[in-house]
């Protein structure tokens, strides 16, 4: 047999090659081997009708916390991500310096899902709500994750920082949290992702003048302090000024991170996200995020095409983490991830992390899971 896997006549959206229309993908030995208007079904092993349906890459999540049993944002990646249509990930920074090596043996090792990471430079990392990642300065050790992450590089991307004051960073700590992830990452040569909410510091401004072209700023559409708009509504200049430098602005919805408000009034000044995540744990993951699929949906009623929603989970993300050709694509020699999804019309609650709700008329829903050419059968979370 030619393919291991045929999945036939869907409509494919691949941003990367600039597809959008039907095709056939043909899958094997883990891999993208044919992409083409009509391929043989009699030379696979096995055959997805996709008739009707749309079919991605598989779907890279920049946000998600997945140290499950550890962190006490930590969820199982299989159940929640891959079966979901996620089938690269980055952990946001659940572990730091100190438990990194557990991380990599018991999680990233071992899981069915591509798992990177962001270290955090909290050298405890995620670990519990009662005690903040920055309640002293010293958690902010720099040598000892430059030393982690050289032990790591394979799947190590960034340095991580969270910056929400008292819950997180106490005062002692202040903003030195951030110039010290900074100084890992540039040790390092890698790039920094900073989760900005209410930190110590006047505004935005603050967090961006340490940011270049590549870092990553998550939760970009929060509506805390150091949000990217001013008082007036206004998209920030520091933002404009970011963006044109490179700094990717990152979703990152979260339990607490993305207001309808705020997007809206971002989008209507053409402030779009360069891609868009789920920041998925276990406080979310049964609502308001549920999946990335679902945060896309979102996207699609604020008015992005299936186009620019899709290749901001894709191509785009797949840049991101230094993986373009490899993941983020269905081009001939990728790996063979992908997912079929069914549009569903109806009326669908969208709710955003403050709350505040809109109905929108489509909902993008993951069907079938394709992960290095084979269909990966088992349940999703929540599934009996």
């Amino acid at each position: 047999m030619k393919y291991d896997l045929l999945i036939r006549g869907g409509t494919l959206i691949d941003p990367a090659e600039g597809i959008s229309g039907v095709r056939d993908v043909g899958f094997a030995a883990g891999r993208v081997a044919a992409v083409e208007e009509c391929l043989d079904r009699s030379e696979a092993r096995e055959v997805i009708d996709a008739a009707g349906c749309v079919v991605t890459p598989g779907l890279i999540d920049l946000h998600v916390h997945v140290f499950a049993g550890v962190s006490h944002f930590g969820i199982e990646p299989d159940p929640t991500c891959l079966a979901r249509g996620a089938t690269t990930v980055v952990d946001a920074g659940s572990a730091g310096a100190d438990i990194f090596p557990g991380f990599r043996k018991y999680v990233i090792d071992v899981s069915e899902t591509r798992i990177l990471a962001q270290m955090n430079i909290s050298s405890q990392g995620m670990l519990t709500a009662e005690i903040g990642e920055f309640e002293i300065p010293e958690y902010a050790d720099v040598d000892k994750a430059c030393r982690m992450i050289e032990r790591h590089r394979d799947v190590v991307l960034g340095v991580k920082v969270r910056l929400t004051r008292n819950t997180i960073v106490s005062e002692r700590s202040g903003m030195l949290p951030l110039h010290r992830a900074r100084e890992a990452a540039d040790a390092a040569g890698l790039p920094i992702m900073v989760h900005p909410q209410d930190a110590w510091c006047n505004s935005i401004d603050d967090i961006l003048s340490v940011m270049n072209g590549k870092d990553i700023l998550t939760h970009c559409y929060h509506d805390f302090p150091c949000g990217i708009l001013d008082g007036g509504g206004r998209v920030r200049d520091s933002v404009l000024e970011a963006i044109e430098r490179g700094v990717v602005f990152d979703v990152g919805h979260g339990a607490g991170s993305f207001s309808w408000e705020i997007v809206e009034k971002a989008l209507s000044q053409d402030v779009l996200p360069t891609t868009i995540s789920s920041d998925l744990h276990i406080y979310n993951v049964n609502g308001p995020v549920y999946d990335l699929a679902s945060v896309v949906t979102k996207f699609l009623h604020l008015g992005l095409s299936i186009e620019e929603a899709i290749s901001r989970v894709t191509s785009v993300p797949a840049e991101v983490i230094g993986m373009k050709g490899e993941v983020g694509t269905l081009a001939k020699g990728a790996y063979g991830d992908a997912v079929v999804f069914e549009f569903r019309e109806g009326d669908f609650r969208l709710e955003d992390s403050t709350g505040a709700v809109r109905t929108g008329k489509r909902n993008l829903a993951p069907v079938t899971v394709v992960k290095g050419g084979r269909v990966y059968t088992r349940r999703r979370a929540g599934e009996e």
